[in-house]
């Protein structure tokens, strides 16, 4: 009788291994894409389609809130994230089934990029209040009084001789900069989950050979990411209240299946 040995994609849980399909298949394609359409003189950027947009952008799409988790950009980026939901979400998959871990993964996912617009809108109320108010007083001169507002964001040089054309395209181009893509949300909630799940399981990180129980692991990096987050580090792109709003709705998740006795 032969020895029958599944290979290691077969033991990889079915929702996991597709997810992870999806996400590298979708990589590649904006990859691809820009170099492949740019021949025939169009220009196709999946990121800027799929990926999550400021609410009050003129690109925004309800739907970037499911798309945005499947769209990376560099390598390690993705690479991570995958590496992530292969490790975590093989063990909850297992653990819940198929369709309450789908559901779980989603509507975290889904929880970041909420969090996410809701961080947008808090922090760029006041730089579109301001050019909104320059817009209907016809006149560029207001934004001198806010230079501390504005310059985080904008180089100022002669910004008050700018009329209202410049500044209506001013403003578009301001609320079409913002965009958030990758998985990190939803791995963030599938890291609070396996770390309410297991707390007692001991955890190895590259580079640190030094086992961290898993409830440590998750308070740890949910207090570095609000860290992260309310510091604003000059270069920082991580969108750090994403991963937050991922471990927020994982926690509510959680607590209402523990409420109803089904976890």
């Amino acid at each position: 009788m032969n020895n029958y040995r599944p290979s290691f994609l077969n033991l990889i849980p079915p929702v996991v291994k597709n997810l992870i399909a999806i996400n590298i298949i979708l990589w590649l394609a904006s990859v691809v894409t820009p170099g492949l359409f740019s021949r025939f003189g169009v220009n196709v950027d999946l990121t800027d389609i799929l990926g999550l947009h400021y609410w009050a952008s003129s690109k925004f799409n309800p739907a970037q809130l499911v798309t945005y988790m499947f769209m990376h950009g560099g390598l390690s980026h993705i690479f991570f994230n995958m590496f992530a939901l292969y490790m975590f979400g093989g063990v909850l998959e297992q653990l819940w089934g198929t369709k309450r871990f789908l559901f779980f993964y989603l509507v975290t996912g889904v929880g970041a990029g909420i969090v996410q617009e809701i961080f947008w809108t808090v922090e760029y109320q006041s730089v579109v209040s301001v050019l909104n108010e320059a817009v209907s007083s016809n006149s560029a001169q207001t934004l001198l009084n806010h230079q501390d507002i504005l310059g985080k964001y904008f180089r100022l040089e002669n910004i008050g001789s700018l009329d209202v054309p410049a500044l209506i395209e001013m403003k578009r181009m301001f609320l079409n900069m913002p965009i958030t893509i990758g998985a990190s949300g939803a791995v963030f909630g599938l890291l609070l989950a396996f770390g309410w799940l297991f707390p007692e399981v001991n955890l190895y990180l590259m580079f640190i050979p030094i086992p961290i129980k898993a409830k440590y692991f998750v308070i740890f990096y949910g207090v570095a990411e609000l860290f992260g987050g309310v510091a604003q580090f000059s270069g920082d792109n991580i969108a750090h209240f994403a991963h937050l709003g991922g471990m927020l709705f994982g926690a509510i998740l959680i607590l209402i299946w523990k409420k109803k006795k089904t976890l």
